[in-house]
């Protein structure tokens, strides 16, 4: 045989792999590259049995399994979340750039309604950055609230008996007038707080970022496409047309979960506990609904 033919048969033969590959399953194909998905949804660190929330023991397990995908050539990161916990938030952060750094895994997050404040945070976490054009974006800022019950107590003739040790330990009691001291004291903590959260922004987004500090870490939020002109996002687009352009029309992708169950704890003690755990899961759900109103979803 000569050389000529050899080499037509090979590419022949080449040819009709390829033809056959087509006729199967993505998931049977070796050629197709399969990304893992992770959903990170819901406020974060708001803890209750009856109420979907982040925190980084809910999102570990899914983590782990998503960058434990040897051949995946990235981790997609789906968020929706209008903030929660500082710590929360950035213990989340910490073990997505972990894992994506000892895996040596490139990361997008992708934006559905909201990446607020702690959700944002979490985004940052990626490589690269992709919303809706109506997503919210942003709002990094730090706030705390409460209620003072105070006045209330004293109409009612309620008389409020605490006993410490330790000056400062009843600081921000809802049920004393507010004190300038302890006032001053928690502006310093969320000051601190809030540069942390600007420096983190700063060393992940970089150049990308465009307008002033005053602007951008205001606590002010914005549309996806007005969150690409200030260098908050990457690009406007959703996770299947974004890697499908970017790793081809045959990319699978992977929805990886956590362990799911009804209840993250059994209450103990049926009639009053769980009286009490539906009492704690209706606070968290105003809180909730409060989060995302603030956000105008």
């Amino acid at each position: 045989m000569g050389t000529s033919y050899i080499l037509g048969m090979v590419e022949f033969l080449s040819s009709l792999s390829r033809r056959a590959r087509g006729f199967l399953p993505r998931k049977w194909r070796s050629d197709a590259p399969v990304v893992p998905v992770v959903r990170l949804s819901g406020p974060i660190g708001m803890t209750s049995p009856f109420s979907r929330s982040m925190s980084l023991g809910s999102t570990a397990q899914a983590l782990e399994k998503a960058f434990g995908m040897k051949d995946a050539p990235a981790v997609a990161l789906l968020i929706n979340s209008p903030g929660g916990s500082p710590v929360q938030s950035h213990l989340i952060f910490r073990r997505i750039r972990a894992l994506a750094e000892e895996k040596e895994k490139h990361v997008f997050a992708f934006v559905e309604d909201a990446a607020a404040s702690g959700g944002y945070m979490i985004a940052c976490a990626a490589d690269e950055i992709f919303a809706d054009p109506c997503s919210i974006v942003g709002s990094i800022g730090v706030v705390t609230a409460g209620f003072g019950f105070d006045r209330a107590i004293e109409k009612l003739g309620i008389e409020r008996r605490v006993y410490t040790a330790g000056e400062r330990k009843v600081t921000l009691d809802p049920f004393r007038p507010t004190r300038p001291e302890d006032v001053e004291r928690l502006d310093q903590l969320l000051k601190e707080l809030h540069t942390v959260f600007a420096d983190l922004v700063k060393s992940r987004r970089g150049d990308a970022l465009m307008g002033d500090d005053e602007a951008l870490f205001s606590g002010e939020f914005w549309l996806g496409t007005q969150a690409v002109g200030l260098g908050l996002v990457d690009g406007l687009g959703d996770v299947r047309g974004i890697l499908k352009a970017r790793y081809g029309t045959d990319v699978t992708l992977k929805l990886v979960q956590g362990s799911t169950g009804f209840l993250p704890r059994r209450p103990t003690g049926f009639a009053g506990a769980l009286a009490r755990e539906a009492a704690l899961g209706a606070a968290a759900a105003v809180e909730e609904r409060a989060m995302w109103s603030r956000l105008g979803l």
